[in-house]
């Protein structure tokens, strides 16, 4: 595990191998480097893979109050520590964030978007609501609301999942859950970011995702000014690596463009 300090001192804990250009991966709710360490293995003969856990969760640090901002600087933070420039893969709420960065201006020459969720004030009210619940310790009850609200996931399946033994690091997380939400009650997203972002991008969704999850993923991609939209049929939203990597590097390595 190596780490680098974000702007306002947060400490952003990242593991990173293989050879090649940089990719920086982006992961969404609920997820840490845990999450992107299958992928990273099917990548690193292809790059130099950045597989980090996001503030607040794994062994990043956090630094209050929250803003969308301070984790665009820490993805910053990030592609300064693999000299200046680096790709980036964005999955669901990491997806949107990934975005947000490029229209930030930050040095990511080749940005991947997989299964973008819809942004709008729905997201913010959930955030209020989710950062209401954490403030009282009530955890678990925050994740069962993401759960049912933010995912979609039906009230018996999420009682079912209580005993879950996973269910113990989803309540460790439960506060970024507010994060997640932040990043996506923006309702200028996509057409502000679009209009910001000029590098070539790969927009992805999954067959058999929820068509709302759907219609964002091709609006987004025709909004873009420059982007590819795929469709990885058979597949939910999960990501599978197998099926994943070769898609990333056939679009990452199919450009002109080389990072040092």
């Amino acid at each position: 595990m190596k780490t680098v300090t974000s702007k306002d001192g947060t400490t952003i804990a990242f593991d990173k191998s293989g050879k090649g250009p940089t990719l920086i991966l982006v992961v969404g709710a609920f997820n840490d480097r845990s999450t992107g360490a299958p992928l990273t293995q099917f990548l690193e003969q292809h790059f130099t893979v950045f597989n980090y856990d996001r503030r607040g969760r794994g062994d990043s640090t956090d630094m209050q109050p929250y803003a969308v901002e301070r984790e665009i600087e820490d993805l910053e933070a990030l592609i300064k520590e693999a000299r200046g420039s680096a790709f980036v893969f964005g999955y669901s709420s990491g997806a949107v964030l990934a975005l947000r960065s490029a229209a930030h201006g930050l040095a990511i020459p080749k940005l991947v978007l997989y299964e973008t969720p819809p942004t709008g004030p729905w997201a913010g009210n959930l955030a209020a609501r989710l950062a209401g619940l954490t403030a009282a310790g009530r955890r678990g009850d925050a994740v069962e609301l993401f759960q049912t609200e933010g995912v979609g996931i039906p009230v018996e399946v999420v009682v079912g999942m209580r005993n879950a033994p996973f269910r113990p690091a989803l309540e460790k997380m439960a506060h970024t859950l507010v994060y997640e939400m932040t990043i996506l009650s923006d309702a200028t997203m996509p057409p502000e970011a679009a209009d910001s972002v000029q590098v070539p991008t790969l927009v992805i969704d999954a067959g058999n995702s929820p068509e709302v999850m759907r219609r964002a993923s091709q609006s987004l991609a025709d909004a873009l000014f420059d982007s590819q939209y795929r469709t990885l049929e058979g597949q939910t939203h999960d990501i599978v690596p197998a099926i994943m990597a070769p898609v990333l590097v056939e679009f990452l390595t199919s450009s002109k463009i080389v990072l040092s």
